[in-house]
């Protein structure tokens, strides 16, 4: 995960727009409306989820022997 940038973020949004603008099934289109909810929207959020991220993937691995 790289640093946070706003022109990324809405590269995604758009990518994802146009996925929507498919004849989706339904469950497909509620998980990528669910993606599309999900993308951060603040350098904050973007970071708090970085770190959330990143501290369940080391706990997942040390937290037996830490």
């Amino acid at each position: 995960m790289g640093p946070y940038s706003d022109e990324l973020q809405h590269k995604r949004a758009q990518a994802i727009c146009r996925v929507l603008e498919q004849d989706l099934t339904e469950d497909a289109r509620r998980i990528w409306e669910q993606h599309l909810r999900g993308l951060s929207r603040s350098e904050e959020q973007y970071n708090a989820r970085v770190k959330m991220i990143w501290t369940n993937i080391r706990n997942s691995y040390t937290g037996a022997w830490l």
